[in-house]
Parts: structure tokens; sequence; C-alpha cells
């Protein structure tokens, strides 16, 4: 029922809004000006409308969690790493790979489920025309594009497979270079820029949804096994109380129409605790790029 109605029906206007309020008070936490806001960082998203999404997506954690919410956004994994590691961060939304690097500095809050799991895998793809080439060691030689050093689908996983091959890939290419974001390396292979790269599975796949003319100008040639989805972490001195109304805050996101509505925008199902046992894969492939 809207006000303008409730106030038809009741004699004492007045009377309803305090009732009203005190409703609402029971349901939404206040934003408290005196606290310190959550800091909140991330590498930039992909989204055509970002900046309209992370200015809702934010009004609606601080609708939750009753406090400021800032979004850090930097270029790189390694920069979001950094300032998490400094206690400039409360939270982040990281790759695995860092995570696994940094387990013990960190703390695991929630794991996103994208197609009924918290799991995501990494593409190695080529230019669409290229119907030659079917696995990386087809490429021996040529041009490669990475997202990001510190990303487990954008550049450890091509990495791993190359040394579970008996190759070494400080060499195998002619040239490999960053492009600091999974959208510019399908760009990149899209226009023969590169000759492969590799990219989050998520991300291509959502890009076939949204931008199907930049994955169509690509091809899939190789499919990593399921990994730990990239999970939102804590600094590891965070108070026991907050992480806990972060995760309960992400969890309950599918419960509530707005929070729902984000989840579909990010074309995610959800969150899930997660175990860090779900990373283990990826550190199990760190290790055996570091010690081939």
């Amino acid at each position: 029922m809207n006000r303008d109605n409730a106030a038809c029906e009741t004699t004492d206007r007045r009377t309803f809004l305090r009732t009203a309020g005190a409703v609402v008070a029971l349901t939404v936490l206040p934003v408290r000006a005196e606290e310190a806001p959550v800091r909140i960082g991330l590498t930039p998203v992909f989204l055509d409308d970002q900046m309209s999404f992370l200015s809702q997506w934010r009004r609606w954690l601080e609708v939750k969690l009753g406090r400021t919410v800032v979004f850090v956004q930097r270029g790189s994994y390694r920069e979001v790493m950094d300032l998490l590691r400094a206690g400039k961060l409360d939270f982040a939304w990281v790759c695995g790979y860092p995570y696994v690097l940094h387990r013990q500095e960190l703390k695991l809050v929630a794991v996103p489920l994208w197609r009924g799991g918290p799991y995501y895998q990494s593409y190695l793809i080529v230019p669409a025309d290229d119907t030659r080439t079917t696995t990386l060691v087809d490429l021996r030689g040529k041009v490669f594009a990475y997202s990001d050093p510190d990303s487990n689908s954008g550049y450890l996983y091509p990495r791993y497979l190359l040394t579970t091959q008996g190759e070494n890939p400080a060499n195998f290419f002619s040239r490999s270079f960053f492009t600091w974001a999974h959208r510019k390396v399908v760009e990149a292979v899209g226009i023969a820029l590169a000759d492969g790269g590799a990219v989050d599975g998520y991300v291509w796949e959502t890009l076939a949804e949204s931008h199907p003319d930049l994955t169509r100008a690509t091809r899939v040639i190789e499919r990593s096994p399921p990994l730990g989805y990239p999970p939102f972490v804590a600094r590891a001195d965070i108070q026991t109380a907050e992480l806990a109304r972060f995760r309960t805050v992400l969890l309950e996101m599918v419960a509530d129409p707005q929070g729902m509505d984000l989840l579909h925008r990010l074309r995610l199902d959800g969150f899930t605790p997660g175990q860090p046992e779900l990373f283990d894969e990826i550190a199990r492939m760190a290790a055996r790029v570091r010690n081939p």
C-alpha cells in the first residue's frame, strides 16, 4: 500500500507515518555516516553500462549493510591485491590465481555461481578465419594475447598447459602481450592483432550474448577443466562480524528483487560461501608452472 492510499484510509496521517517509519527501520539498515565506509576493490567491469551498474549496486549494498560503500577500481589484479594486503581495502573481487598465491593473507567471503555452479573455464581462442589451428601447440612462434599476469584463465592456464606438454612458455610464442581486460583479448584476436589468446570463458559467453559480433570474430579451440570462479575475499584482519554481514548480504541477493536484477545483469545465479579447496586445482597449476 502506498502512502497516498494510506492517507485516505487513516484519520491521523502523522500516526501512520510514524508507524510506517518504524516498520521500515526493522527491515532496512540506515546508512551511518559516522562509520568508516566499506571499501570494495574491483578490476574494470566489462559491462557497457558499468558506471550505471556500479552506482546501483553500491546503493543497494549501502541499504543492506547500513554503511557507506566505496568501490575502488584499478586496472590490474595486482593493484587491487596490493591495496587489500596493505589494509586499504576491506573486500575485493579477485581472480582465483592471486587468491591462492596470497591465501594466508586473505579470508574467503563468497564465490559467485555461474550456470548453476561455482566454476568457470579458460577459453583459448583464435581468429574465426583461422581454420587450421586446433590446439595451443599449433600457435608456436605466433603472437599471443594474455589478459593479466595475475589472471588464472587469461595467463596461468595457457602457461600451465604448455608446461605440461614440455614447452617453455617464456619463449614458445614469437611475441606476447597483455591487454589488461578479457574483453580486449577477444577484440585483439578478433581483428588478428594476435594469432591467439586466453580469455575468461564467462566473459566470452557473456559477450556472445551481448556483443555477438565480437565473439563471432573468434573461435574457441580449447577449454580448460572447470576451475574455481573468481571469489570475493577480505583482508586477513577484517572483523568477524563485518565479514559475516557482507557474506550474508551477497548470499541473500537472490532473495531480493533488486539484488536478483543486479545478478541478472552480471549473468550470475547468486553466491555460495565456497570453500578454499575449490581453488586447489589452481594452486596445483601455479606450483607446476613455478617448478616445471
